[in-house]
């Protein structure tokens, strides 16, 4: 790791995954390891989440809705 914190992948680990200049990637911890993923991969890995709920649905209004309702429940307690 150079002083300001840049890291350099190896040209062969750059060649076996496919990674290109330009190539977003986003860095996380894992215990004691740090995990690059590209961007993509997990776009794809939340779509896929969240792909059972239908699009006319929308969780802020479902959210809203079940706090009022409990904040109703709690006046007449």
């Amino acid at each position: 790791m150079g002083a300001q914190g840049r890291l350099v992948i190896p040209a062969r680990l750059r060649k076996a995954l496919n990674l290109k200049p330009g190539d977003r990637l986003v860095a996380r911890q894992v215990g004691d390891s740090l995990v690059l993923e590209r961007r993509e991969a997990i776009e794809k890995r939340l779509w896929a989440m969240f792909s059972h709920i239908p699009k006319e649905v929308s969780l802020v209004d479902e959210l809203i809705a079940e706090r009022r309702a409990e904040a109703r429940r709690e006046d007449v307690e």
